[in-house]
C-alpha cells in the first residue's frame, strides 16, 4: 500500500508543516514505509495540453506515475486569490480520473481568512468527486493565526483535528482496500 502526501503548491512552507504533522499522526495507523511525499515544487511539471502521458517530460511522467500507483492521498493546499493553486489544478488535469477512482483522499487547506475554507467545499471537493474519490468528510482548514512567526503549527485544536483526520483516513484506506478486493 502506498499513501501519497501531496503538497499542492510550488511555494511557501505552511502546507509542508501541515503535512509533517499529518505524517507524525498517520504512522499510528499506517506503517511509515507506506507513506511517500509528492511536493509539486520538486517536479518540472509541464502544462496539461491533451498529450498522452508518454509525450510529457520525464518529471511530468514520474509525477503522473506516482499518483497512479498510490492507494490514497492526503492533499495539502494553500488558497491563493480565492482559489486552489494553478499547479494543483494542472496536476489534476494531467491524470486520468480513473487512476483515483475509489481511492481515499483527505484534505488540508491553508488560507489568509476564515472564509477561504469555502474553496475546499466549492472547488477542490467537486474535482475529487469528479474523480470519484472517497473523500473523507472531515478536512482541516488553517489560517495565519494557527502558526507562529517561525511557521510552526501552534494551535492545539488544529493538531487534534489532524489526529482525527488521520484516523478517519486510515478507516477509509481499509474500506477502499475491501472495495478493490471484492
Amino acid at each position: 500500500m502506498k499513501i501519497l502526501l501531496i503538497n499542492g503548491t510550488v511555494t511557501g512552507e505552511k502546507t509542508k508543516v501541515l503535512l509533517k504533522e499529518v505524517e507524525k499522526h498517520l504512522v499510528e495507523w499506517i506503517p511509515s514505509n507506506e507513506i511517500d511525499r509528492l511536493y509539486l515544487e520538486d517536479y518540472n511539471m509541464e502544462f496539461a495540453d491533451g498529450r498522452t502521458k508518454e509525450d510529457y517530460n520525464e518529471d511530468t511522467q514520474r509525477l503522473i506515475h506516482s499518483i497512479e500507483e498510490a492507494d490514497g492521498y492526503i492533499i495539502a493546499t494553500p488558497v491563493f486569490q480565492g482559489s486552489i493553486p494553478g499547479s494543483l489544478k494542472n496536476m489534476f488535469d494531467l491524470i486520468s480520473p480513473k487512476c483515483m477512482r475509489y481511492k481515499p483522499v483527505a484534505i488540508i487547506g491553508n488560507g489568509g481568512t476564515f472564509q477561504h475554507h469555502l474553496v475546499i467545499e466549492n472547488q477542490l471537493k467537486p474535482i475529487l468527486d469528479y474523480f470519484r474519490c472517497l473523500t473523507t468528510p472531515n478536512y482541516v482548514y488553517t489560517h495565519a493565526n494557527h502558526f507562529s512567526h517561525e511557521k510552526e503549527l501552534i494551535d492545539e485544536d488544529v493538531i487534534r483535528r489532524i489526529q482525527d483526520l488521520t484516523q478517519v483516513f486510515a478507516k477509509y484506506i481499509n474500506l477502499s482496500q475491501d472495495l478493490l478486493n471484492d
